[in-house]
């Protein structure tokens, strides 16, 4: 089963909003070059401190992979402490 997440990553400064900015490329080349990946999109919002965030999948442990490698990550880092509202489905 496919795994999506969806949702919005929030932040409440322009500080914040600057740090996603700066490591938001790389996040965007490495997680598309990852096994499994088949869509990755982090794309600004008419509010300039909130992105629209859509993932998809192959499967369960392609994402979980995913998951692993960014909580590890620079983006972990920079992006530590930003609000996230996401929903995981997973879809045939």
């Amino acid at each position: 089963m496919r795994v999506a997440l969806t949702g919005h990553l929030r932040c409440a400064t322009r500080a914040e909003a600057d740090r996603v900015r700066a490591g938001l490329d790389a996040h965007l080349r490495l997680t598309r070059a990852e096994p499994g990946c088949l869509g990755f999109d982090v794309t600004p919002t008419d509010d300039p401190l909130v992105w629209q965030v859509a993932e998809l999948f192959t499967d369960r442990a392609a994402f979980e992979a995913h998951q692993a490698r960014a909580a590890a990550s620079d983006w972990a880092r920079l992006t530590a402490g930003i609000a996230r509202d996401y929903q995981i489905t997973e879809t045939t």
